[in-house]
């Protein structure tokens, strides 16, 4: 099969993803095998390629917005039929057992293991699944727009529920890409007012025609108090900007896999009981609950799509944040 693969981190000026032809992968029990149409560009990609995230065996087949079509079923599989649409997203597998596991916190099991980066993932002809974490997709999106659903989609929800955001509030997004495009289109669903920051003017005329109530940059004063405040840039010194905007008693929430330190924070900052959380992966309940929230909020993607091929230049193009809204690869008509 074809994929692109990583056989050494680097800058992503130095295409570290060659292209080659490699064997398919094999099914094991309780797995699915994906004949891969389309795979989604994450900011994790572009940290596992240039070695920002630790790879626990080169090479690697990176992606983990995965939209394809089950190819095989391995042992024990029952759930699945072949032939039917199916997508996989970052969280690929956790122990079931652990004291996370068993309290419907999934996302923070020791021995999770992560679509892309401890399991081959989507940039790829072929790929390979748990059956029980793989989702099922609405049909509402077809492949393109259902591929950016399955980690921006998903992590930017669990960023609102994290982020303490009830139907109504006012909020604050720091970036504006993928997920962040996503995020908003709930919130604005829900009445929201919603203050978008963001350096680049396309992004900013983006965010206002998905609804968003004010745009500015990092250091602007929105016109309205902001109750709940997500940051997606993964830059440090955007948390003291969300934290100046963020009205007493407000919760700001961190979604970054990996960000540049965060500068020393003055106590007031955070004084006036302003909370203060990361965000860490996704479970299967955030999963189901997204897709829900999603199809009943009209979510739109605006998705660009770019040859699998043209994977070194694509994730060159998401570090400049010249992407209007999500990128995706296509692997197959």
């Amino acid at each position: 099969m074809r994929a692109m693969l990583l056989s050494r981190p680097g800058d992503i000026s130095a295409r570290p993803l060659t292209l080659e032809e490699v064997a398919d992968p094999v099914v094991g029990p309780r797995q699915i095998l994906i004949e891969v149409t389309v795979c989604g560009v994450c900011h994790t990609d572009l940290h596992t390629v240039e070695g920002e995230l630790s790879v626990p065996h080169l090479p690697r087949i990176v992606g983990h917005q995965i939209v394809g079509r089950v190819a095989k079923l391995g042992p024990g599989v029952t759930e699945w039929k072949m032939g039917e649409r199916v997508g996989v997203p970052w969280l690929g597998s956790s122990c079931g057992r652990c004291r996370f596991c068993l309290s419907g916190r999934e996302n923070l099991c020791d021995a999770a293991r992560f679509t892309g980066l401890h399991i081959d993932g989507g940039y790829a002809s072929y790929a390979v699944a748990r059956a029980d974490y793989a989702c099922r997709l609405p049909a509402t999106f077809d492949d393109a727009a259902a591929a950016p659903l399955l980690c921006a989609g998903i992590i930017g929800f669990r960023s609102l529920r994290l982020a303490d955001y009830e139907k109504g509030k006012s909020l604050a997004l720091f970036g504006f890409g993928a997920s962040a495009h996503i995020a908003l289109q709930l919130a604005v669903a829900d009445g929201a007012r919603v203050a978008v920051f963001t350096r680049s003017e396309e992004h900013s005329d983006l965010a206002k025609r998905l609804g968003a109530a004010w745009c500015g940059r990092a250091g602007d004063l929105p016109p309205f108090p902001v109750e709940s405040a997500v940051t997606f840039a993964p830059v440090g010194q955007v948390v003291l900007s969300a934290l100046s905007v963020l009205d007493r008693g407000g919760t700001l929430a961190i979604n970054a896999v990996h960000m540049s330190p965060i500068p020393e924070l003055p106590y007031e900052k955070i004084y006036h009981e302003r909370t203060v959380r990361s965000v860490t992966n996704a479970t299967r309940e955030d999963a189901e609950a997204f897709f829900r929230a999603a199809v009943d909020a009209g979510v739109r993607t605006q998705v660009s799509e770019y040859p699998l091929e043209s994977a070194n230049e694509v994730l060159a193009k998401l570090k400049a944040s010249t992407i209007q809204g999500a990128a995706v690869l296509r692997v197959r008509e």
